[in-house]
C-alpha cells in the first residue's frame, strides 16, 4: 500500500513551475481596464495569466469590435508568437486588477522543448482552446441570439469545470456579452430579463448595465430531481438546450 501510494504523483503546477523553476520570466501587475497588448503590436512573448482576468476583443478596419475570449487564472494568451505569429491579431486588455507572467518567445520554446510535463500541459491547453474556437464558429453560425448568449453565460460562469458552484464571477457588462455573441445591449437586456423571469440568472446588483452571474443558478437547474415540477422541468430542458452544441449531423441539417 506504502510503494502504490508513493508511485502516485501530484498533478503539475504549471503556475509553481513557471515562478519557481529559474523561468526567465517578468511579473507584471495590470489595473482595470489597461491594455497588455494591443492588435498590431510585434508579438514576441507569451502570458500567463496569474491573477483577475483578461478580455481579448479583435477590432475591425471599420471600428467594430467583438470579444472572442474572457479568460480566468492559471490561462495562457498571447500564444501565437510561437507559432510564428509575426504581430498581434487581436488586443488583451484587464477588466478586473490583473497579475500576468510574461514570458518571451525563445524561453517558452527552450521550456516546452526541456519539460515534458510542462509541454504535455501546454499541448492540451492548445487543443482546448482549439476546440473552443470550433464551438464558438458553430455557435456564431447556427444558434439564435438567445441561445449564443445562454451558453456564453455557462462559459463566464465557467460551468461544467472544477468551480464551487457558489462561487460568483467578476462583473461582465451587458455591452461585452453582446460583443461576445455580435448582438446590441439592448437585445442582451431583453434575453437577460426574460432568463431572469424563467428563474435562470441571477439578479442584476443595483445596475442596469452589469450583470452577476453564478454558475450555481445552471447547475441547480440541469440536475432537478425526478420530483420537480412540470415548470422546473421546463426550465432545467431550456438549460440543457442552451448547453447543446451542434453535433456533425445537425450541422448538416441546417446547411441544406
Amino acid at each position: 500500500m506504502a510503494s502504490t501510494k508513493a508511485n502516485v504523483r501530484s498533478p503539475f503546477d504549471a503556475s509553481k513551475y513557471l515562478e519557481t523553476a529559474g523561468v526567465r520570466r517578468r511579473i507584471v501587475s495590470y489595473r482595470k481596464g489597461q491594455v497588455i497588448f494591443a492588435q498590431g503590436d510585434k508579438s514576441r512573448s507569451v502570458f500567463y495569466l496569474r491573477e483577475g482576468r483578461v478580455k481579448i476583443t479583435v477590432s475591425s478596419s471599420v471600428g467594430k469590435e467583438r470579444v472572442i475570449a474572457l479568460l480566468g487564472e492559471h490561462e495562457f494568451f498571447g500564444e501565437g508568437c510561437i507559432a510564428g505569429q509575426p504581430l498581434r491579431v487581436a488586443r488583451a486588455t484587464a477588466i478586473s486588477p490583473t497579475s500576468v507572467l510574461e514570458i518571451q518567445k525563445a524561453e517558452m520554446v527552450r521550456v516546452i522543448h526541456e519539460e515534458h510535463e510542462f509541454s504535455d500541459l501546454f499541448v492540451a491547453h492548445m487543443l482546448s482552446r482549439n476546440v473552443r474556437v470550433e464551438e464558438d464558429l458553430a455557435d456564431q453560425l447556427f444558434n439564435f441570439s438567445e441561445k449564443r448568449l445562454a451558453r456564453a453565460l455557462l462559459l463566464v460562469a465557467r460551468y461544467g469545470e472544477d468551480e464551487a458552484p457558489e462561487k460568483i464571477v467578476a462583473k461582465v457588462s451587458q455591452e461585452t456579452l453582446g460583443e461576445m455573441i455580435g448582438t446590441t445591449r439592448s437585445r442582451v437586456s431583453f434575453f437577460m430579463n426574460k432568463f431572469r423571469k424563467l428563474d435562470l440568472s441571477s439578479t442584476m446588483a443595483g445596475c442596469t448595465s452589469t450583470v452577476r452571474f453564478s454558475a450555481s443558478h445552471f447547475k441547480i437547474d440541469s440536475s432537478l430531481s425526478t420530483g420537480a415540477t412540470s415548470g422546473d422541468r421546463d426550465r432545467a430542458d431550456h438549460v440543457r438546450r442552451t448547453e447543446e452544441v451542434p453535433r456533425s449531423a445537425d450541422l448538416a441539417r441546417h446547411a441544406d
